[in-house]
């Protein structure tokens, strides 16, 4: 049975439109309850969040729902969605749950699920919550076993001291000036504690949610603003998170973007010289480059690729004793401290190593030259234009255009109505032909 609701990141779309109403925030947690809940004892929920205005409005949906089928609700406030994860599993909780659209627009929203394992929940589980979608309600908790909620106060100083466990004892970031971009989301208060009480001088910007500034011209997803501030701060690098802070962007004393490929080459450097690196290389998906798997050859090290989405990343990392993946996006997963995506972990990691190298971060952080390669995203409406046969056409044609210098990626996006054409190679005119060529073939299905 496929799924309908859940994309590749779980439940997403523009708040206050179906699914992302009150109603079926309330079904869901209910479905998810009931996979969940073990009669006989007490079951628990963490739920945290963005710093989306929605976010109110679609914690109080999930809290009734959970407490209705008898669970405990432990609700943390905007934190970043590895906290959530992290949580889960330090508070013995049944289920996690994260109230977010991650890098999407302020007016988008959405939920992703953890369970007590804290990894991202897999495909057959999420089908089995939809399937409860319309009859969780027949099996609400009697009413003296309704669940209570509560609010700790300090849940983002416990994720901030576990997140600098995982940074290397005994060393310390004294010296380095660093700007931090917290996209006005969920990272905007552990993400400058973390590096501050390492010692680091913090410089913050994107640290200032207003409910609908999440994301905007700011992030791992528009770097701009802080290049500009590494820049005027004459900064040593610059971190920038993404919405809920399970992804990280880096930016060099010289205001060159390091983005998530570079960080894999990075750590996996790191961890192959301290004898700590598992499964003989790195897992990354389709969308990582070339460059970076040449890479890694030449290091001996092998470079196992996954279908896009950080959850199938962690699948393979698990399956196959991988301890290092991650996304050319950013999202890095160690599995020696996280179970998912981390981007304050791997912004660490990243700083660690510059500090032990006593280099500038251009000469630390760049391991090698990119494939030239280039990724455009179109907006559709109604039927996926991949299905179409003309655009299938096409793109077969493009694919024996690129068969000897390089390779095409085109798929739907799982979190938004887009299409992404990607294509890289050695001959950088001829994969922009053959993008812009793409693009424009389906564009065109929407104006017919």
């Amino acid at each position: 049975m496929p799924r309908k609701l859940f994309g590749t990141d779980g439940v997403r779309g523009r708040a206050n439109l179906e699914p992302m109403t009150a109603q079926t925030a309330l079904k869901l947690a209910m479905a998810a309850a009931k996979v969940f809940v073990h009669p006989g004892r007490q079951n628990t929920v963490v739920i945290g969040k963005d710093t989306r205005l929605s976010g109110y409005m679609m914690e109080s949906a999930m809290l009734a729902g959970f407490t209705a089928m008898g669970m405990d609700v432990v609700a943390t406030g905007p934190i970043p969605t590895p906290a959530i994860a992290m949580l889960t599993r330090s508070l013995r909780a049944d289920l996690g749950v994260v109230l977010s659209a991650s890098h999407n627009p302020a007016t988008d929203t959405g939920v992703k699920f953890f369970g007590p394992d804290g990894y991202k929940l897999s495909d057959e589980i999420e089908v089995q919550i939809e399937s409860n979608i319309e009859s969780a309600a027949k099996d609400l908790a009697p009413a003296e076993e309704l669940g209570r909620a509560r609010h700790p106060e300090d849940l983002t100083g416990r994720y901030v001291e576990y997140a600098k466990s995982a940074f290397p004892r005994g060393l310390r970031l004294n010296g380095l000036r660093i700007v931090i971009d917290c996209a006005n989301g969920a990272g905007y208060k552990a993400a400058p504690a973390a590096f501050w009480e390492l010692g680091a001088e913090v410089v913050t910007i994107g640290n200032k949610p207003n409910g609908t500034n999440i994301n905007e011209n700011c992030g791992a997803t528009n770097p701009k603003t802080l290049i500009e501030e590494v820049l005027r701060q004459r900064a040593d690098f610059g971190v920038a998170l993404d919405g809920d802070a399970d992804r990280v962007q880096l930016i060099d004393e010289k205001g060159s973007l390091i983005d998530g490929d570079q960080l894999l080459a990075l750590i996996s450097d790191s961890a192959k010289t301290a004898g700590t690196l598992r499964g003989g290389g790195v897992v990354a998906t389709l969308m990582s480059n070339l460059g970076l798997e040449r890479y890694l050859e030449g290091q001996g090290l092998h470079l196992a690729r996954t279908q896009i989405g950080d959850r199938y990343v962690v699948e393979h990392m698990r399956s196959h004793d991988f301890n290092v993946g991650g996304e050319q996006s950013g999202h890095i997963v160690l599995s020696d401290y996280t179970t998912t995506g981390d981007g304050l972990i791997a912004g660490l990691q990243a700083a660690a190593a510059i500090q032990k190298a006593n280099r500038p971060a251009s000469e630390v952080l760049h391991r090698f030259t990119p494939m030239p390669q280039i990724l455009k995203n179109v907006r559709y409406q109604g039927e996926v234009p991949l299905m179409l046969a003309h655009v299938k056409k096409a793109i077969k044609q493009a694919e024996t255009q690129l068969k000897r210098s390089g390779r095409l990626l085109i798929r739907k996006s799982g979190t938004e109505p887009l299409i992404r054409v990607m294509a890289e190679g050695e001959d950088l005119e001829l994969i922009k032909t053959v993008v812009e060529e793409l693009v424009s073939i389906i564009e065109g299905t929407q104006q017919a």
